[in-house]
């Protein structure tokens, strides 16, 4: 019994931590390029004298769907969506270098390029700063430049962007790293202007695994009631053999 228990056990403990991860893309859906995170699990055959039938359910490598999000415009001269497999530089609030898709770019108080979400935005020499009274733009190759009072352009940067050869690795702030470090910055790698990428979680979909997530959960939990009803049979048979 203490198997079946240990088993079922087990089995729900994954499953909640399946819930966890379909409500919190759930909760990303709108999240501009949010990456919808996966995980999987696999069964693990118990070892031992009479244990065969048994498995374990343990978690596997577990990454996140790289399918893009859909494009929007919205004429924004700050807001880029990255092309292909690009991913803006950022500097995280740990002080080192990420990875984004989150392209709503805006500027603080002192001009500085930061996203949406408060992180500094690097250009190919560091971060990048707006002058105060200009109007920026940005080129599909991440030159950003500004349009002074007397309608003069001048560039002030470009945006680092780097195209990762393996799948980077997501954070506990929501950033992607690389596992060998800082990525060299891509010149081919190209963006949209006045655009931004959607978040590519599926709403329905994650809705009806959320479903199943639940009704196996259930499942698990039968299994232990049930563990539970046969031990206490069992003990009474023992006490009426006693």
């Amino acid at each position: 019994m203490d198997r079946m228990i240990y088993l079922s056990m087990s089995g729900a403990k994954a499953t909640m931590q399946r819930q966890d991860v379909l409500a919190n893309n759930l909760a990303n859906a709108s999240t501009t390029g949010f990456r919808a995170e996966l995980q999987a699990f696999r069964a693990v055959p118990v070892r031992g004298d009479g244990a065969s039938t048994r498995a374990y359910a343990l978690e596997t490598t577990t990454g996140y769907d790289p399918s893009a999000g859909p494009i929007s415009a919205t004429g924004r001269p700050l807001d880029v969506a990255m092309s292909g497999n690009a991913w803006l530089a950022v500097q995280g609030l740990d002080g080192t270098e990420a990875y984004t898709r989150m392209g709503s770019l805006q500027t603080d108080a002192e001009g500085q390029l930061m996203t949406s979400g408060g992180t500094t935005v690097l250009g190919d020499g560091g971060p990048i700063t707006i002058p105060a009274n200009t109007t920026p733009s940005i080129a599909p190759d991440g030159t950003v430049s500004v349009r002074q009072a007397n309608g003069s352009i001048t560039p002030v940067g470009r945006l680092k962007m780097v195209t990762p050869e393996a799948p980077l690795q997501r954070g506990d702030d929501g950033l992607f790293r690389a596992a060998a470090g800082d990525l060299p910055a891509d010149p081919t790698a190209r963006l949209q202007d006045g655009a931004l990428e959607g978040s590519n979680v599926n709403p329905i979909e994650n809705m009806v695994a959320m479903i199943a997530a639940a009704r196996q959960f259930e499942a698990q939990m039968k299994m232990l009631q049930t563990a539970e009803s046969d031990e206490k049979a069992a003990a009474s048979l023992l006490s009426l053999n006693g």
